[in-house]
């Protein structure tokens, strides 16, 4: 996982994604280099647009607590309103 941390950290400087560029980074955060993942991930990335596929990922989002929060509101409300509605009646 950490080759493709440093393949997107080489990709967000503008410098080319190659196999002596993200093992330079993995060296220098000194963590463990595997050829063969650097490898890999270097000839998986050949003629990708890594651009569009970031614009392209979609990550689920769960509800705001605000909008629940709104909801509740909203039906506070509802009920202020009923029981005042109520109240009216007693003065007609």
């Amino acid at each position: 996982m950490l080759e493709v941390y440093a393949s997107l950290l080489l990709h967000s400087a503008g410098k080319p994604i190659t196999a002596e560029s993200v093992k330079k980074v993995l060296e220098a955060i000194g963590a463990k280099v595997d050829e063969g993942k650097i490898k890999a991930l270097v000839a998986s990335l050949e003629g990708v647009d890594i651009d569009k596929v970031l614009q392209e990922a979609v990550i689920p989002t769960a509800p705001t607590a605000p909008a629940e929060e709104k909801k509740e509101e909203k039906k506070e409300e509802e009920e202020r309103e009923a029981a005042v509605s109520g109240l009216g009646a007693l003065f007609e």
